[in-house]
This record gives C-alpha cells, structure tokens and sequence, in this order.
C-alpha cells in the first residue's frame, strides 16, 4: 500500500500539476490520490492539518502547495531509482 497520499482536487490547476508529476515519474504506486470531493477525505485531510490543496502526506508530515509537494516527491522519486 502506497505510503504517500495526495490529497488534491481535479478542476484545480495546481493539483493537475503534482498529479502530473506522479505520473510522468512512475510513482503511481507509491502516491495514492485523495480526492477533496469525498468528505472521508476531507476528514482525513483536516485531521492532519490540512488547509489547501494540493497537499502531500509522507506518513508524518502534510506537505501543502504544489511546489512543496512536487519538490518532495523529486526525492522519493530520485531514491525510487537508485538501488
């Protein structure tokens, strides 16, 4: 079960951007997409003090805003790649 959950919604720009992102770096299995529509979603996201989206969970730490968020997964997918 992916680590990583990111939690976004599909009509917003920057969401699309990190979605993007996980895709194009073959992190699919890694991310699990939270959409915000859902409102057991929204309850998790708000348990771990979350504000906007797009917002990355890393299992400890909620990381908001695409840049963050993307800046973030360039690690897990750096490491992904080496053995």
């Amino acid at each position: 079960m992916p680590t990583f959950e990111l939690f976004h919604r599909l009509a917003d720009p920057a969401s699309a951007r990190v979605r993007r992102f996980v895709s194009e770096s073959g992190l699919e299995g890694e991310v699990r997409f939270r959409n915000l529509t859902y409102p057991e979603v929204q309850r998790d996201f708000e348990s771990r003090g979350g504000r906007s989206a797009p917002a990355l969970w890393d299992g400890a730490v909620l990381i908001e805003g695409a840049e963050a968020a993307i800046a973030r997964l360039q690690i897990l997918a750096t490491g992904s790649r080496n053995p």
